[in-house]
């Protein structure tokens, strides 16, 4: 039952019509529903939904993942129908085939769906056809027509999901999913989430940004025909995926695909180079020079004197698969994993199914999961990633899980050496900086604490929603001595992860310290003004932290 995630619940709530749609209905391009929810109130239930979902263990929060996840999401935003869209990319722990959009620009994917896919035009692909989903506000829509006089009340949905948590038990979890089951079947789970006009729409402006951003054009038709060739090919006891679900695949939709795709491939070109992190491929039109994404060139704004260009060509910037979904999908592979056994047991399968045996990317998974087991599995793993790093110099996945196990081996040293010159090669680079203050907060005391401080200052900033960032400096300036930033990053680090009742009470408890300066001070209080509203909302619904309610 873990299919019938949080997330899928709160978008069927806002996209499923409680009538059944007009499949014939052609696109509402003049939708009123914008002004059902401002674009401020659509990034806040986007953003609650996100935190609801980390609270429960959903999410799964890597720094490299999420790097390269959010590398090729904006380059697809950036060539969609609205470029100047803010959009947020988090991937999913849950091994079934699934994507969705929501509100605010939230694209959320799950693991299962990259482990399928064969190569990173198949993930851009259904990242381009979610992306569309957000631009032409099909979800939006779905709202409209459901409600027009009502806006509906997300956290009804999140009532029922934090009162089965606060029965406690071994059988709160099955509490959790009867909840969400029972909320989808009065939202009538057996309609689909957007009508096939919705679906037509997102496919054909989707392969489009698929295009601009130089991926394959074929891979969308080829994925959609793979799960459905899949389908047909296995009987009895089958789960159709649940993309299949929410996107119903058809002989019509794939031909149509494949016939946009062979449209758009007459007068390009596809153009491969050897990387560092493996093979990097874009399609690209010679004879046509691609503007996308340059606003600001003489071509494009009247207001600039003629000649003068402010920003690059599109062109020069990255396009095509950005070759490190190899290392990203074995990654996603064993920290999706149930069990470390389990994990194993997969690995051998993969061993024996293929003729060569494992590919380098699956020895990096192995290692990244010996690695974490640790003890004398952690020196397999050093010696197994000291080959690889052999084999592929300056491919920083390699490079930063062979820090790791050089820490967690006692080379301390040379472990802080690695990652020093990374940095420098590398600088404000999140994984670098994340997966460096980890080591030293793992290898503890005040110097290593002042150290990762010093490495994760410079990110501070832009990381006022960023869990894994808020969770890290706050050991880091716990270990220094720090103790008032500490508590603070600690109380964001609660918010962020879905627990906005125990931000609130930490905020307090360091307000009474008396050492407090000004501006500390002050920024705890508009941190309490802006929480109290979601806490009093949370306790009038009668919904408390489980933890709270304990103690």
């Amino acid at each position: 039952m873990r299919t019938l995630l949080l997330a899928t619940a709160v978008t069927l709530a806002l996209a499923t019509p409680l009538s059944r749609a007009d499949d014939t209905k052609l696109p509402d391009i003049g939708s009123s529903a914008g002004e059902l929810l401002t674009p401020a109130r659509q990034a806040e239930y986007g953003g609650m939904m996100l935190r609801e979902l980390r609270n429960y263990g959903y999410l799964l929060d890597d720094p490299l993942v999420d790097d390269w996840l959010n590398t090729m999401g904006r380059r697809l935003g950036s060539n969609s129908a609205q470029p100047q869209q803010k959009y947020t990319f988090f991937m999913m722990k849950d091994r079934q085939i699934n994507a969705f959009a929501t509100l605010g620009g939230y694209i959320g994917m799950n693991a299962g769906l990259v482990l399928t896919a064969e190569r990173e035009d198949e993930v851009a692909a259904v990242l381009s056809h979610e992306i569309a989903h957000v631009t032409q506000q099909h979800v939006l829509r779905g709202v409209e027509r459901a409600q027009r006089d009502q806006i509906p009340i997300l956290l009804g949905m999140l009532a029922a999901v934090i009162a089965a948590q606060q029965a406690g038990g071994n059988s709160s979890g099955d509490a959790t999913m009867a909840a969400i089951t029972s909320g989808m079947g009065l939202m009538q789970q057996r309609q689909i989430n957007y009508t096939r006009s919705n679906e037509s729409e997102a496919d054909r402006l989707g392969i489009r940004t698929l295009a601009r951003s130089g991926y394959d054009v074929d891979a969308m038709a080829g994925f959609f025909e793979r799960m459905s060739a899949a389908m047909r090919g296995n009987e009895g006891g089958y789960s159709t995926p649940d993309f299949l679900r929410t996107h119903p695949v058809n002989t019509t939709r794939i031909s149509e695909a494949k016939s946009r795709a062979e449209q758009m491939k007459k007068d390009t070109l596809l153009l491969t180079t050897q990387t560092p992190t493996g093979i990097h491929q874009e399609r690209v039109n010679p004879a046509i020079p691609d503007t996308t994404g340059d606003p600001l060139s003489s071509s494009g704004n009247p207001l600039l004197p003629s000649g003068l260009q402010l920003s690059l060509p599109s062109s020069s910037l990255p396009r095509g698969a950005t070759g490190q979904f190899d290392w990203a999908r074995e990654r996603l592979r064993v920290l999706s994993a149930t069990t470390p056994s389990e994990l194993i047991r997969e690995y051998e399968g993969l061993k024996r199914s293929q003729k060569n045996g494992l590919t380098d990317a699956q020895r990096y998974g192995v290692a990244i999961a010996r690695l974490r087991d640790g003890g004398t599995a952690a020196r397999q793993a050093l010696q197994e990633l000291q080959q690889l790093d052999g084999e592929y110099p300056d491919n920083l996945w390699i490079e930063l899980a062979l820090g790791e196990a050089e820490s967690r081996n006692g080379q301390f040293a040379q472990a802080n050496a690695r990652f020093d010159a990374l940095t420098k090669r590398l600088p404000q680079n999140r994984p670098v900086a994340l997966t460096y203050a980890r080591v030293l907060n793992e290898q503890g005391g005040e110097d290593a604490g002042k150290r990762s401080q010093a490495m994760l200052r410079p990110l501070l900033a832009r990381s006022g929603d960023d869990p894994v960032f808020q969770a890290t400096f706050a050991r880091a300036s716990e270990l220094a001595g720090d103790t008032t930033r500490a508590s603070e990053s600690y109380a964001e680090a609660a918010y962020l992860n879905g627990r906005p009742e125990q931000a609130l009470i930490q905020f307090q408890a360091l307000l009474k310290q008396p050492s407090l300066d000004y501006v500390t001070r002050a920024r705890v209080d508009a941190r309490i003004e802006s929480i109290m509203p979601t806490v009093l909302e949370m306790r009038r619904l009668g919904q408390r932290d489980p933890e709270m309610s304990r103690n």
